[in-house]
């Protein structure tokens, strides 16, 4: 599979229109853009913080119907284990659940937040919100 995996603060800085970068560069992209079961995990539960949480769940569910959901599959459970033994446990466990989905599916991680996923063999990144 080839395309764009993003990671949450991306779907969050499109969903509240921090970006116009990140906007034009997903409108490009469409098609080929996709989202990990853990990614919509955490876009539904930051729904609960909201002022308004009824709006923005329609509007995480509508993102999602989307975009489409990848879910977390034996592929990327053996990427991660990989990547663990490659690298170690110095980041967060989610960030590098995220990581491996992209690495097992040959997709570029699209994230403005580069740090979390520095250093993590073969895992390509681009940041659109520049």
């Amino acid at each position: 599979m080839t395309g764009y995996l993003l990671d949450t603060n991306a779907c969050i800085d499109f969903l509240v229109g921090r970006s116009d970068p990140l906007a034009r560069r997903m409108g490009q992209a469409f098609g080929r853009l996709h989202v990990s079961a853990i990614t919509a995990g955490e876009l539904r539960v930051g729904n609960r913080g909201s002022t308004d949480p009824v709006r923005d769940a329609k509007r995480v569910a509508t993102f999602l119907a989307a975009i489409g959901i990848l879910s977390f599959d034996a592929e990327a459970a053996v990427a991660y284990a990989e990547m663990v033994q490659a690298i170690g446990m110095r980041r967060g466990i989610v960030d590098r659940l995220i990581a491996a989905q992209a690495l097992s599916t040959r997709m570029t991680l699209v994230t403005n937040n580069e740090p979390d996923f520095t250093g993590i063999p073969g895992l390509a990144i681009e940041n659109w919100t520049l």
